[in-house]
């Protein structure tokens, strides 16, 4: 059937490489249009969005053009649709008028996922998904009293669909996949079955339509459209990041994590430009230069330690606080953004000290960061690698250099801060060496940066905001592009009392070893809470599953090649090598690493055993005793230091995964 319009009685169908995309009748018109009335509010990267549109239109007649369709309402033109190669763009035409929802026709029982990086629900099917990059909360579940507290201090509670990383495109067991290219604010809606909405902030906007015959060359297709990250170098594969913010003694302590026979690639130290106390906890000096009190002699210390095979990772973002050496600098070069109402620079509140917002919309900011700051402060004496922060704050009242709109501009903020740390690594040469990680993101931000890491989870068990949430962030943010995703081993944000457990640390670690990156974090509040070198057993449980995660390196090694030639993520979910199954399409607790390995996390508190799906029809060896289990759905045991992890008996990599036991015993 051609991808075109055809007209159905008193309305139309577009179809595209087979499949039904919009179906418009009288009864039940593909487009709604109004005028909007938005209200935006933002503290501390936490935002209430709100909108009184007026002047609802909902035409229903057409005429069927030859690319096209026109819609009227009352005889007059209303709206437009148009489809060239794959491109639905959708105008309206009444002046004034802002507010397109157009829905997307949906098969009786068809999945969905998508959205970005979204950390409560890996299938989208009966909920609606706001389309902005913001802090994620704290809690995320309105029923919690965590997040009803954080609520009332500050907006900062959260709910399932906020993201640091969210992305209006979606995908469906159609095998087909839809993109929508507007950068505003925009809404996914699946709470109706029987059609796929999409709200969109805008006159006119367009949508990318993709189709395959299976979703690995969907999720191909994806990316291959938003850009591939280079392959993951050695050393980032090669075992454990130990991440410490304790000054020079952090050096000190990191000889206890190597004596205790853990497999070390790497040293991230997130205070290296300093510290400054808050009653959030132990935040960082964002003046990006090295203190030279808290870290003497720095350049030297990390040579002598890439001399012995480690790196040395630091910590950057966007912004610079008023009281730092580097804002004057950047206020005096044109740097920062602006009120609207005067030439001062706009400073935002981010908890106790007030920044400066880099204009990245200006040509010579992003070259004056890129080369100032991450050039000549961070890669030139050494670092090999950093977290790049943030990304998500730009208010929509300021004032922008190249004149664009900030509510337009606010979802494209995380792309161009990842574009421009990977201007400062392609500018030394260490594209594919030099690895950042970043939490925010919005299409388009795949083709910069070359590894993702899932925020700032509680140190916990909560459905919504603890451990379990990094597995549902890998799995939707690999289907529409990103290959490499990790977590803060441990967990970050420890508020109101809580604080890790010793089954925390544990469980994290067997997770973060089945990771592309494993890498811990202190978290927020080091002083209250343990950490990995609190105790020896701790301090054998992090070893352990470092050399787990080295001793992969081979297998991870191969993954990055297929995320190279094929775009496929590190982590899958269990529908994408097995997509006749319907009843693997809303698993989101398990994972295929690869094709050859699938790993079951212990992800509630107390849990002593899991209930594992082994999907296709071949057995699965499970890792730790080497027992065949038949395809289907097995109670596994699994004590602590014995997460189900299961291989194919065929595999290439076989005698490479059966060695797993021995490494976790030595």
């Amino acid at each position: 059937m051609q991808d075109r319009f055809t007209q159905h009685g008193d309305g139309f169908d577009l179809h595209f490489a087979g499949r039904l995309v919009l179906a418009h009748r009288a009864e039940s018109p593909a487009l709604a249009m109004a005028r909007g009335a938005p209200s935006v509010e933002m503290y501390r990267g936490n935002f209430r969005i709100e909108d009184a549109p007026t002047d609802r239109i909902v035409p229903t007649e057409c005429q069927v053009e030859a690319d096209g369709v026109m819609l009227l309402e009352g005889g007059e033109r209303a709206a437009r649709l148009a489809l060239v190669d794959g491109r639905l763009s959708v105008e309206l035409l009444r002046d004034g008028y802002d507010r397109i929802h157009l829905n997307f026709h949906a098969e009786p029982g068809e999945a969905v996922w998508g959205g970005g990086e979204q950390m409560s629900y890996f299938a989208l099917n009966g909920r609606a998904f706001p389309m902005w990059t913001s802090e994620p909360g704290v809690g995320r579940d309105k029923s919690t009293a965590l997040t009803r507290l954080m609520d009332e201090t500050g907006m900062a509670g959260g709910d399932y669909w906020n993201t640091n990383y969210p992305q209006p495109t979606f995908l469906t067991s159609r095998w087909l996949a839809v993109h929508c290219t507007a950068e505003g604010y925009s809404v996914l809606d699946f709470t109706d079955p029987s059609r796929h909405a999409v709200e969109v902030w805008s006159p006119r906007t367009v949508f990318e339509l993709y189709a395959e015959d299976c979703p690995q060359e969907l999720v191909g297709a994806l990316s291959a459209r938003f850009g591939r990250q280079p392959p993951l170098p050695d050393w980032a594969i090669g075992g454990a990041i130990v991440g410490l913010k304790d000054g020079l003694r952090s050096f000190e302590r990191l000889e206890g994590f190597i004596k205790a026979g853990a497999a070390v690639s790497g040293l991230w130290c997130e205070d290296w430009a300093g510290i400054r106390e808050t009653s959030f906890g132990r935040r960082l000096f964002w003046d990006w230069r090295r203190d030279r009190q808290r870290y003497a002699d720095l350049p030297e210390r990390i040579a002598a330690l890439e001399a012995r095979g480690i790196r040395f990772l630091a910590y950057a973002n966007p912004y610079l606080a008023v009281d730092g050496i580097l804002y004057e600098e950047a206020a005096e070069g044109g740097h920062f953004c602006l009120r609207q109402d005067s030439d001062e620079v706009y400073l935002v509140d981010f908890g106790e000290f007030d920044c400066g917002v880099l204009d990245f919309t200006r040509p010579e900011t992003r070259d004056w960061f890129a080369e100032k700051v991450l050039g000549r402060e961070m890669l030139d004496i050494g670092i090999s690698g950093w977290m790049a922060d943030f990304g998500e704050y730009l208010p929509t009242d300021v004032r922008l250099a190249d004149g664009s709109d900030p509510m337009e501009a606010h979802n494209r903020w995380p792309v161009l801060w990842a574009e421009v740390n990977a201007q400062a690594v392609a500018s030394r040469g260490k594209t594919g060496d030099a690895v950042f990680f970043m939490r925010a993101g919005y299409s388009g931000v795949q083709g910069y940066c070359p590894l993702l890491w899932a925020g700032d989870q509680s140190v916990d068990f909560t459905r919504h905001d603890g451990i379990g949430t990094v597995i549902t962030g890998a799995l939707s943010a690999g289907l529409v592009g990103n290959a490499y995703s990790h977590s803060d081993c441990g967990g970050y944000t420890s508020l109101h009392g809580n604080v890790r457990t010793v089954e925390l640390m544990e469980r994290w670690c067997e997770l973060s070893a089945f990771a592309p990156v494993m890498r811990s974090h202190e978290g927020n509040r080091p002083d209250d809470n343990l950490q990995y070198d609190s105790s020896a057993d701790l301090l054998a449980c992090f070893a352990r599953w470092s050399r787990v995660h080295a001793h992969l390196a081979p297998y991870v090694r191969q993954l990055c090649s297929e995320a190279t030639d094929q775009g496929l993520p590190v982590q899958r979910p269990l529908f994408l090598h097995y997509p006749d199954d319907p009843a693997l399409f809303t698993v989101q607790d398990q994972y295929l690493y690869g094709a050859d390995l699938l790993v079951a996390p212990v992800i509630e508190e107390g849990a002593k055993s899991r209930s594992v799906i082994l999907p296709g029809e071949g057995p699965w060896r499970h890792c730790w005793t080497g027992a065949d289990y038949p395809a289907g759905i097995h109670e596994v045991p699994a004590p602590i230091g014995q997460p189900p992890v299961f291989y194919r008996p065929d595999s290439a990599f076989a005698p490479l995964f059966a060695g797993l036991a021995g490494v976790l015993e030595g």
